[in-house]
């Protein structure tokens, strides 16, 4: 369990969901039947939930008003083992005010107004800095990361300190060893145009801003396009996002800059930083629009528009010519094609204790990738009637030779009894996963 400290700016964020049925009489306006009430940190806040969540030791240092907000701010908090090192804040503690109507936002209030500087530093919150894992600098532009005294710790901290930067806050303390703007804040902060690609831009920008503020590395964030390592070496790090997400994409960047820190915190390289990052927060935005393991959710659609359903099967171990070719054809017979995968147990029992080669897992994804395949589901029997029983398609598929006077295939009995046919599709001669291993191994030439 690592520890890392948080320092910045922390807002409560407030989500009013309701119901919008009619106009207003008076104004051209929808009006929101309130129904829920869900109150939450922000900015630096969030940051030190998420890392909390993560089952890691998490100290905060923000600045926190004496009136409501703050007093909320500071429950939420330490109702979630967070350490609270607060800061006096003058003026009302920062609020933002989503009203939402089916997880669509119609209006944000925000509240606070100009912010004002934080008040002395207890001697607490600079001990703090000096013996941690990591140090996460959570600047939302309103104050905390200009304390003059929080500076001065920063830059004599030993700790590995990630900085994520605002346009209105100051520029990172020298030597951290990661900065991670986002596309538009690197232009922004390097007064770069923007113009050409996104990859050029953040190299062009990233790299000005690395050296511009003696950093060890920044990575551009780019929303779906993952994230651009720019380090000492000349050329970047592209990391590209696992899957393009749907969802909010509230606090991505939070979880991004959490993620890289506490990877650094276990001493991993800056590039295994940046990957861990892209995929958590990735992961955070939501589920993946083209999701292949959401078999029913395919299915469905499939069916909402009168399609067919196409299902194979196999344990795609080796993925060769043979299989592209089996699933290709499977596919043009009908709207959606979903792989039943045999498991890594199913695998074992039915070629021996040395197979598979490649587990569940690599097999489900590098079979997601083809564009013929639309969905996987992994099933652990040694027959797959089990989950046909459910998926009920259409057609189902089988390539080899049983067109050549062989044995009634086995699933056909069951196809038919939700009025399903089986069929059989030709595959390529000589190609076969035993015949590739007993290749490499040297069993023929």
């Amino acid at each position: 369990m690592r520890r890392l400290v948080i320092v910045g700016d922390t807002l409560l964020d407030r989500d009013v969901d309701g119901d919008v049925s009619r106009i207003a009489p008076d104004a051209p306006a929808p009006v929101l039947d309130e129904r829920t009430v869900h109150e939450r940190p922000g900015g630096a806040g969030l940051a030190a939930l998420l890392a909390a969540g993560d089952g890691h030791r998490v100290a905060l240092i923000t600045a926190l008003s004496s009136d409501a907000a703050g007093a909320r701010l500071s429950e939420l908090l330490t109702a979630a083992g967070v350490e609270l090192y607060p800061l006096p804040l003058p003026g009302a503690t920062p609020e933002k005010v989503r009203l939402r109507a089916n997880g669509q936002v119609l209006l944000r209030l925000d509240r606070g107004g100009d912010p004002e500087p934080p008040g002395e530093a207890p001697p607490a919150a600079l001990d703090v800095l000096r013996d941690v894992d990591a140090i996460l600098v959570s600047d939302y532009g309103r104050g905390v990361a200009r304390h003059p005294a929080l500076r001065a710790a920063l830059e004599r901290a030993t700790a590995p300190v990630v900085w994520d930067p605002h346009p209105r806050g100051p520029a990172p303390v020298a030597d951290c060893r990661l900065v991670t703007p986002n596309l538009a804040e690197v232009c922004a902060f390097a007064g770069d145009a923007g113009d050409g690609s996104t990859l050029t831009t953040a190299q062009r920008a990233g790299h000005v801003l690395r050296q511009r503020w003696r950093t060890a590395a920044v990575a551009v964030t780019c929303g779906p396009g993952g994230a651009v390592l720019c380090h000492s070496g000349p050329t970047p790090l592209v990391v590209p996002a696992p899957y393009v997400a749907e969802g909010d994409t509230c606090g991505a960047g939070d979880r991004f800059a959490v993620t890289a820190a506490l990877a650094l915190a276990e001493g991993a390289l800056l590039s295994e930083a940046v990957q861990r990052a892209v995929s958590a927060a990735t992961a955070h935005i939501g589920h993946d629009s083209k999701d292949k393991n959401d078999h029913r959710a395919t299915i469905d659609e499939v069916r909402a528009r009168n399609g067919v359903v196409v299902a194979t099967g196999g344990c795609f171990d080796l993925l060769h010519t043979g299989h592209l070719a089996t699933l290709r054809a499977a596919r043009q017979l009908g709207d959606c094609l979903v792989v039943c995968l045999n498991s890594d147990t199913s695998v074992r029992d039915l070629k021996g204790p040395d197979r598979p080669l490649n587990n569940q897992h690599d097999r489900a994804r590098l079979l997601s990738a083809l564009d013929c395949v639309d969905a996987v589901v992994v099933f652990d029997e040694p027959t797959p009637e089990a989950v046909l029983s459910w998926l009920r398609p259409d057609i189902w598929v089988k390539g080899g030779d049983y067109a050549d006077g062989g044995p009634e295939l086995p699933e056909s009995a069951l196809v038919e009894r939700w009025g399903g046919q089986t069929v059989i599709v030709p595959y390529l001669d000589g190609r076969s996963t035993t015949r590739t291993i007993a290749a490499a191994r040297g069993g023929r030439r």
